[in-house]
């Protein structure tokens, strides 16, 4: 089977009606392409990194009028899409950093809340304390989408393999990781990440990425990436501008990785080391 995916790398507004206006036509974009799956990046609905600014602004998922308009077009366009994560407030008055599938007739099917909070002091002296704003999630999720099965992770979540490993044992052969990275750690580390991501897994692995310098001050890396169950690159955007990625993917790919490479399968329990000292 062949699933034309559309990944979408976004600049996204400090505002909910600016967010919208942006991201829609990439979508359209996307679907007049001929994507049935289409992928936006993290923070697709607000990026505000001043949370004074930011928490008021929130509603809860259903109500978000982001959230609301790209499912109204996931509905006309009579496609699957993968809000690569809503800024949103959760039930309990807490803030989420949520993903959310859409289906082709527009109803939210499943939903993902970021695992791996980023809490960081990088070299370069830029910090992020993400738990201070967010409150994180407590489960891995697979979902179905366009005949496909797909593990959903976030951005940071990308640093931890053993999630990657548990969708993959779920039967995940499409790993998506939408991304708002900063720009030291891009350059870095994105594609090196991804890719590894997908060798370790025998999975695709999707990044639509947040791109460029933003109106809240917030630079971040852009590149999304299209990587194959082997490793390879099945497509890039090699800038940090919006834009639309379209990649055609072979699902047989997946299994076949799986065996060639059966890490999967070939992996043992084993006893820790003991603390050196």
């Amino acid at each position: 089977m062949t699933l034309r995916v559309g990944l979408i790398q976004t600049r996204t507004p400090a505002t909910h009606a600016a967010a919208l206006a942006h991201v829609a036509p990439l979508v359209r974009e996307a679907a007049e392409r001929g994507a049935s799956l289409i992928a936006t990046p993290e923070g697709a609905n607000i990026l505000q990194k001043d949370k004074v600014r930011l928490l008021p602004q929130l509603t809860n998922l259903s109500e978000d009028p982001v959230v609301r308009g790209l499912q109204a077009l996931a509905a006309e366009l009579s496609v699957w899409l993968l809000i690569g994560s809503a800024l949103v407030q959760r039930e309990d008055g807490k803030a989420a950093n949520r993903a959310a599938l859409v289906s082709p007739g527009g109803e939210i099917v499943a939903t993902y809340d970021k695992l791996h909070m980023f809490n960081v002091d990088l070299p370069t002296g830029e910090t992020a304390r993400e738990s201070e704003t967010y409150e994180p999630g407590d489960r891995a999720v697979l979902a179905e989408a366009a005949g496909a099965k797909l593990g959903l992770t976030i951005c940071y979540d990308v640093r931890f393999p053993a999630l990657h490993r548990a969708l993959a044992l779920a039967g995940a052969e499409i790993i998506t990781v939408p991304a708002a990275f900063t720009r030291p750690t891009g350059e870095a580390h994105w594609e090196i990440l991804l890719r590894a991501r997908a060798i370790e897994t025998g999975a695709f692995v999707l990044a639509p990425a947040q791109g460029g310098f933003h109106e809240d001050g917030r630079g971040t890396y852009g590149r999304t990436l299209a990587v194959g169950p082997w490793g390879e690159v099945l497509g890039k955007l090699d800038h940090d501008d919006p834009g639309v990625l379209v990649v055609d993917l072979d699902l047989a790919a997946v299994g076949k990785a799986r065996r060639a490479i059966p890490a999967l399968v070939n992996a043992r329990p084993f006893a820790g080391p003991e603390a050196a000292g």
